[in-house]
């Protein structure tokens, strides 16, 4: 039986927090909108992110301390338990686990039981999040975004934290050569990100339709960089891109700290429910998002996004899925929460935003 007793922890003294968040990337990204907002209240504390190394430009403030990890060099109750060894030596204060999945949990537990550390956890509401997607009777209902949940588990720590929408790179930032030669001269242009891909087929729009809004948009004479990643995306990219005018794939092509400071020169970002709705949501740039088998009510809705520039349709079977990785169950017209999207409703949507309409005022 355990028997280990629990540090004290005092906030108005220099103290060290681990925050926990391994994956997915979206997820991650949106933590930094909550992290920025803490180091500014509280720059008495010594934060950490303990996260996947691919990540490590979402934390770009030298407050942060980023801790990059390989998982697959933590597996198992062993190497999760090599890793405690290694996390234990900075003497945390605190632990805030974001993630709450089995790696969390048991890394959880060795802190508090065997480092004796005080330990918090999101709540990521599981049951509400079932009676959401269930088939029949569903509780058709907006829950808390991910963000709020976050901002929950530093308030029962005992730390208030209202995170603004700001872009992580301030203005003045230099940006790379490489991505100054793809953006147009004319600062009047209109830039448009196009993100047409995502983990699962729920979340994809159908490609064809894809197309055919990238040719409305390219003969508009609008400025797009098509976002993808993977052999088969890039595949898809580059024959758009070969395609369609003033359209370039950046597949490939960028670190993910040159696509965050490409997201960011954007007027705006047309994203699927993926990543790349908070890559944007992060630095500031507008997103228009369609939505197909989930639903922006599970709330993984871009951060400080207006709900006016989603894209979705209303039927009885959504959302049938939190994370879209559900197969269809509709065998008459599958995925059709997607496939019954026209394009216009895409485009007259992109119309509307307010840094299109801008700048295409000043162009006519």
């Amino acid at each position: 039986m355990f028997m280990f007793k629990q540090k004290k922890y005092q906030r108005d003294k220099v103290m060290k927090i681990l925050v926990i968040r391994l994956s997915a990337m979206g997820d991650v990204a949106m933590t930094a909108h909550v992290l920025y907002s803490f180091i500014d209240k509280y720059p008495q504390v010594k934060l950490s992110v303990l996260s996947k190394k691919s990540f490590g430009s979402f934390f770009s403030s030298a407050k942060i301390h980023f801790i990059g990890i390989d998982l697959k060099y933590y597996e198992g109750l062993k190497g999760l338990y090599e890793l405690f060894k290694i996390l234990k030596k900075e003497k945390f204060d605190l632990v805030i686990d974001l993630h709450d999945v089995l790696r969390s949990n048991i890394l959880r537990f060795f802190f508090r039981y065997i480092g004796g550390t005080k330990v918090f956890v999101v709540d990521k509401g599981r049951k509400e999040k079932r009676a959401l997607t269930r088939k029949k009777n569903k509780i058709l209902k907006p829950l808390k975004t991910t963000v709020e949940r976050y901002i929950d588990v530093f308030k029962t720590a005992g730390f208030e934290v209202n995170p603004g929408a700001d872009n992580i790179y301030d203005a003045g930032v230099d940006i790379p050569d490489k991505i100054t030669a793809i953006l147009p001269d004319d600062e009047n242009q209109v830039c448009i990100g196009i993100a047409p891909f995502a983990a699962h087929q729920g979340k994809i729009y159908p490609l064809e339709k894809m197309a055919e809004t990238l040719d409305y948009l390219s003969t508009k004479g609008f400025h797009l960089f098509l976002f993808g990643g993977g052999d088969s995306e890039k595949l898809q990219l580059q024959e758009w891109e070969s395609k369609f005018p003033n359209c370039i794939s950046v597949a490939g092509k960028f670190s993910l700290k040159e696509e965050l400071q490409l997201i960011s020169r954007l007027d705006l970002m047309l994203s699927m429910d993926s990543a790349n709705m908070h890559l944007a949501s992060l630095v500031g740039t507008p997103v228009v998002s369609v939505w197909g088998a989930t639903h922006p009510y599970a709330g993984f809705t871009g951060w400080r996004q207006s709900p006016e520039n989603i894209v979705q349709i209303d039927k009885p079977c959504r959302p049938c899925s939190v994370y879209g990785n559900k197969k269809c169950y509709l065998t008459d017209s599958p995925y059709s929460c997607m496939r019954e999207i026209r394009p216009a409703m895409i485009i007259e949507k992109i119309m509307s935003v307010e840094s299109v309409m801008r700048k295409e005022s000043l162009r006519l």
